[in-house]
Order: structure tokens, then C-alpha cells, then sequence
């Protein structure tokens, strides 16, 4: 068996996903057919959007199957004409059994933590939230319970003490591209020598961290609630998006759902004429870059400089 012998279905839906996608019809693997999101509106406009891993597809020409439910009958039935032998889920919902354990060489997934930390539907945002030091990645065979099932390549990458989580996010997902492909590959030689694809369980953690879906209300700088550090790492993690807000009092004017960007850890809070300084439990934070409600994202100078 080659990689245009094998028949694989991708399931992804954001930008993370995408790159992967590419990267496997790019690298002239046989990708039968993907699966994404339904359309939904977005924006002022309510314009309908496509997800990213639909854009791709609509470049090169795939079939796209869009389910609002998953067990959908129809979408069985027309999943299952695709004849997949393997199927790849990057950043999509959870699958019911019917779904992956369909093609006869299983399903596998992409996860962007080293698990079994971290599973759930916001891992790189909990990593540097939380202040980890590095993160990776898992590719792993899907069963029953989310994310746990067996780990087939797992990678590591540093995370900086300033980096935010766009930043991450991006490595991680050049790191993911790679991983999938030569995930596929393992697949195939192992199909070739008649022998299973060798995997891992997941080590039994007692410390384990969960990431589950990040909301808005979720997003709130309780300065007083967090020490100064814990407020740098958790802008970091959540700078460019969805982006932790607070309400500021500013040169006695209040500011409502102030989007952070960026703050800098102080040990004491000084006073300073040109600066936007938040006490926290302990120690304070200088805001260095913000966005209110109707304005561009600014760095604090800037925005002081607008109020005077």
C-alpha cells in the first residue's frame, strides 16, 4: 500500500486544522473526503462563514460533508460511501462510536497537549494560562472516553515566559502538520508488514489538568483574586483570542469590557503619570497593550495619550 492507496477522510473544522489537511493533499496522500462544521453566521453582518477547513477544501476541489448531528443517518450512509480506510480528526467535535471506529484501520487524532494533560477543547490556552513551561503534541487512536485513547507520537515544544498563546498556537500547529503525515506513514508500513501500529496508553496522572471550552464571562481579570504573575500568564493565554477583559478605572474614567492584551508583572505598585498600573493580590500589572469597546487594539501610551 502506498499513500495514494489509502483512503482517508478528514475531520477539522478551524485554521489549526486546515494546515494539516493541506499538508496531507499537498504531500499527494488520498484524501477521499472531509468533514467540517456546518456553515454558521458570524460578524456585525451575520454573514455566513465557512470554516478554514472548508475554504481548503473548496480550493482543491474535495467532497465536504457539513452534519448537524453526527448519528444523522444520512450522513452515515453517505460517510460510509467514501469506503475510508483510516480517518484524521483535527480540532472537531466529539465522534460517536458509529463514526470512528467505521474505516477498518481506525481513526486517529491530533491534540495539541501532551496528554493526558490537558484534554478537552482549549488546550494551548490552558498551558500558558496556567503557566506551563512547554506543551507538544499527541497524535492518538480514538475510543469511547474523550481524548484518552492509546498515544502513537507525542512531541514537545518550549513555551516561552513571555509568549502568548497566538504564538504558541502557531508552532504547535507547524508541529501538528508534521506529526499527521508521519502518523500516516507509520500507518502505512505498518499495513505493509501486516503488524498493528505500535501505541502507547496514556500514562495514569493524579495531577491532572483539565482545558475545557473557554467563555466569554471566563475571560475576566480578577486582579484581586490573582497575584501579578497570575494575571501575566493569564493574559498571555488567552492574547489574541478570545482576550481577557476587564473593567478599568482610568484617569477617573470608567472603561467597560477592556480587551488585555498584554501586562508586564511588577513586584509593588508605582505610582506613574503615563501608565495604566493594576494593584493585583499581590504585587501589580502594567497594561502595555488594550483595546476598548469601538477602538483599534493600542499600546497603553497610545490610549493616554488619546484621553488627554
Amino acid at each position: 500500500m502506498t499513500k495514494k492507496d489509502l483512503r482517508i477522510v478528514y475531520l477539522g473544522t478551524p485554521e489549526f486544522a486546515a494546515a494539516s489537511l493541506q499538508a496531507l493533499v499537498e504531500g499527494g496522500y488520498n484524501v477521499v473526503a472531509v468533514v467540517t462544521m456546518p456553515d454558521k453566521p458570524a460578524g456585525r453582518g451575520h454573514q455566513v462563514q465557512f470554516s478554514d477547513v472548508k475554504k481548503y477544501a473548496l480550493s482543491v476541489g474535495l467532497p465536504i460533508l457539513q452534519p448537524e448531528k453526527l448519528k444523522d443517518e444520512t450522513f452515515i450512509e453517505e460517510l460510509r460511501s467514501y469506503h475510508a480506510d483510516l480517518q484524521i480528526v483535527v480540532a472537531f467535535r466529539m465522534l460517536p462510536e458509529v463514526v470512528w471506529s467505521m474505516p477498518r484501520l481506525g481513526t486517529f487524532n491530533l491534540h495539541a497537549s501532551l496528554l493526558p494533560q490537558y484534554r478537552g477543547a482549549a488546550p494551548i490556552n490552558w498551558a500558558v494560562m496556567n503557566g506551563d513551561t512547554e506543551t507538544g503534541a499527541t497524535t492518538f487512536m480514538l475510543k469511547h472516553e474523550i481524548d484518552t485513547g492509546n498515544m502513537i507520537l507525542q512531541e514537545r515544544i518550549p513555551i516561552g515566559p513571555n509568549e502568548d498563546v497566538g504564538s504558541v498556537h502557531d508552532r504547535l500547529m507547524a508541529l501538528g502538520t508534521r506529526m499527521v503525515t508521519r502518523t500516516v506513514d507509520l500507518i502505512i508500513d505498518c499495513e505493509n508488514q501486516g503488524i498493528p501500529v505500535p501505541t502507547t496508553p496514556q500514562p495514569e496522572l493524579t495531577d491532572l489538568r483539565p482545558a475545557p471550552k473557554i467563555f466569554k464571562e471566563d475571560c475576566e481579570i480578577k486582579f484581586q483574586e490573582k497575584t501579578a504573575e497570575e494575571v501575566h500568564n493569564f493574559v498571555r493565554g488567552l492574547s489574541p483570542y478570545p482576550a481577557a477583559w476587564a473593567n478599568l478605572n482610568i484617569n477617573g474614567q470608567v472603561f467597560e469590557n477592556v480587551k488585555v492584551f498584554k501586562v508586564e508583572s511588577l513586584k509593588l505598585k508605582a505610582e506613574s503619570k503615563g501608565e495604566i498600573i493594576v494593584p493585583c493580590r499581590e504585587g501589580a500589572v502594567r497594561i502595555l497593550e488594550l483595546q476598548v469597546p469601538g477602538k483599534k487594539r493600542m499600546d497603553a501610551r497610545a490610549f493616554l495619550n488619546g484621553l488627554h
